[in-house]
């Protein structure tokens, strides 16, 4: 069996319970077992519990901010760079329950980037694995924020839809392999 990681945190942090999506404080001294750690957040043991704890406080679990892949990139940026970047920020979006990124997932129904001269917006269609997932609006948000950092993208709007229903079949084959659906 797989040996978890227990931290301390080293300060207050916001913590969404899992898969409620009810915000909480994680108090500093608090200990927890770190379950999962992709795109950047965190899924961990709280208090018996799985939260998510964002990217922007990895420092409480003595970690460093994951950078996303716009930041590391030197070019030029060109409008099919930064859909490229779209879709790579789009899959550092994993869901806290599932170790698959949302795009793999097959939650990405619909992308578009309209707009010219370096001020694009982009607007994404997605849906859940189900319809009363309480982490929904916390995975449109992670969406809509990877994609409004990227240079260039001046407005981002993510529609969660419901219809059609997600199944697993709109998993990418990579995902199926990775969790045993194949």
């Amino acid at each position: 069996m797989e040996q978890r990681e227990r931290v301390i945190l080293t300060r207050d942090c916001k913590a969404i319970f899992v898969p409620l999506g009810l915000r909480v404080n994680a108090r500093k001294g608090k200990e927890v077992e770190i379950l999962q750690e992709l795109g950047g957040a965190f899924t961990v043991l709280l208090d018996g519990q799985m939260a998510r704890i964002d990217a922007a406080d990895a420092d409480v679990l003595g970690r460093e901010r994951e950078p996303l892949p716009v930041e590391l990139y030197e070019g030029k940026l060109t409008r099919e760079k930064i859909e490229e970047f779209c879709w790579e920020h789009m899959r550092t979006v994993y869901d806290p329950e599932i170790p698959v990124n949302v795009v793999d997932l097959g939650l990405i129904y619909e992308f578009t980037l309209s707009g010219a001269n370096d001020k694009y917006r982009a607007d994404v269609k997605m849906t859940l694995t189900a319809p009363g997932c309480g982490m929904g609006d916390v995975l449109v948000e992670d969406v809509k924020y990877k994609l409004e950092v990227i240079p260039g993208i001046v407005a981002a709007t993510v529609e969660l839809v419901l219809d059609p229903p997600w199944g697993m079949e709109m998993m990418s084959e990579a995902a199926r392999l990775q969790t045993g659906m194949m």
